[in-house]
């Protein structure tokens, strides 16, 4: 396996020991809004069917990337994706809502190159039906779909419109802003190799970089709140040892 390397604390000054083009890939899924530092779940507290919301540990501070964290961004890394690209400013991306289903479309057509549609596949509801990030490879922008809406969630990273039909085997969240790690390792199958080094700015529930794991990709995350990174190093080293189990049951069959 390949080595997974993570740090606590802020990111910016840490990107500052980093020699130029270290890494050769930078997905990341920094925060662009107040909200999830206030409460540990999204919408109402008690949902539409009478369930009570999920209570992820607080994150005392929400804070919204600088200019300075894209520029130390960018310097460090050959490639970089960028989750919720689309509410900042950088580069010659300008601020703007996430499409609707409607409006999809018309973003692509705008939009031909560089975008990672994320389709959540989440039926009718309030939420956002796409998350969006921007890339810096030259590819055209295409549409993944890989369900992700409470209980439901995809069945595999190719499969990801098929709704896992086992709970049991759902991915047990563990952070407010959540990523699946299947998402993360489809990506990571399709920009990256094993052997390469990637980067993580804000490693949140840790699904990065067991994606990376999985993968045999170098990793280093960071991330600056305190029980979120104790929280993701007791997940990483839970699936360490599960995956090593399995390893040694291969074998032995």
């Amino acid at each position: 396996m390949s080595t997974s390397t993570s740090f606590f604390g802020d990111c910016v000054p840490k990107m500052k020991h980093f020699l130029d083009k270290e890494f050769h890939l930078a997905p990341v899924d920094p925060p662009y809004f107040s909200g999830p530092e206030k409460r540990g779940f999204y919408g109402k507290a008690i949902s539409t069917t009478n369930i009570k919301r999920v209570d992820y540990d607080k994150t005392d501070t929400w804070e919204i990337p600088t200019e300075e964290y894209f520029d130390e961004l960018f310097r460090v890394s050959e490639n970089q994706i960028i989750w919720g690209a689309n509410y900042f400013t950088f580069k010659n991306v300008v601020p703007f809502k996430t499409p609707r289903r409607n409006e999809i479309e018309q973003f692509i057509k705008e939009n031909p190159t560089g975008w990672i549609i994320w389709d959540k596949c989440n039926g009718n509801n309030s939420f956002n039906d796409y998350e969006l990030a921007w890339t810096s490879f030259n590819e055209p922008t295409y549409i993944y779909q890989f369900m992700w809406n409470g209980m439901m969630q995809g069945l595999s990273e190719n499969k990801g419109w098929i709704m896992q039909g086992n709970k049991k085997l759902n991915q047990k969240r563990i952070h407010p802003t959540e990523k699946p790690i299947k998402l993360y390792r489809y990506f990571l199958n399709r920009y990256a190799k094993p052997g390469m080094k990637v980067l993580d700015t804000h490693l949140g529930s840790g699904s990065h970089r067991l994606a990376s794991y999985d993968l045999e990709i170098e990793f280093y995350g960071i991330e600056k709140n305190y029980t979120h990174f104790m929280n993701q190093e007791k997940r990483f080293l839970e699936h360490k040892k599960v995956l090593k189990n399995v390893l040694k049951m291969e074998l032995e069959f």
